[in-house]
């Protein structure tokens, strides 16, 4: 098993746990996490895996603003060449919308407008993905993507224009 891929861990008593790794370029790196929750960042002698050679201490927020950084960007797996820019909108449903107390279904807010209210946001909580048998009430807001010409036209449909 490749170690670069699989890091060793090793339990130190009565002070945490050691975590090893060896680079493709053969260094030795380790970050232990001590029982009280801090970790240190550890460089090791390549003659003396056991020789830590210097050592850097890391705050909570210090560890993972590390750990964030070496984490490789994810690679979008769909390329287009053509990009749209997608927005997302949160509408009110006030008690002048003709959609209060009617269906989601009702309003055809997708074919209509190319955009998609996919969730509604209420006092007791919130329904995402909701269903065409969804029904709204005054005060819903409805979380609504798509592009800005099709959002819009959602919003003045559920204001009733």
């Amino acid at each position: 098993m490749d170690q670069q891929a699989h890091p060793t861990k090793t339990t130190l008593p009565g002070i945490g746990t050691r975590h090893d790794l060896i680079t493709t370029g053969g260094k030795h790196v380790s970050v232990v996490v001590g029982n009280d929750g801090k970790r240190h960042l550890g460089f090791h002698d390549p003659k003396d895996d056991d020789t830590c050679t210097n050592s850097v201490p890391l705050e909570p927020g210090e560890a993972a603003a590390l750990a964030t950084l070496l984490i490789p960007d994810q690679l979008d797996p769909v390329r287009n060449e053509i990009e749209i820019d997608l927005v997302t909108e949160h509408i009110l449903i006030t008690a002048k919308s003709p959609y209060s107390g009617r269906t989601l279904g009702d309003t055809q807010a997708r074919s209509r407008t190319g955009a998609s209210i996919v969730a509604v946001l209420r006092r007791i909580g919130a329904t995402p993905s909701p269903t065409p048998d969804f029904r709204f009430a005054t005060g819903d807001t409805l979380v609504v993507v798509g592009t800005r010409e099709g959002v819009d036209a959602v919003a003045d449909l559920i204001a009733g224009g």
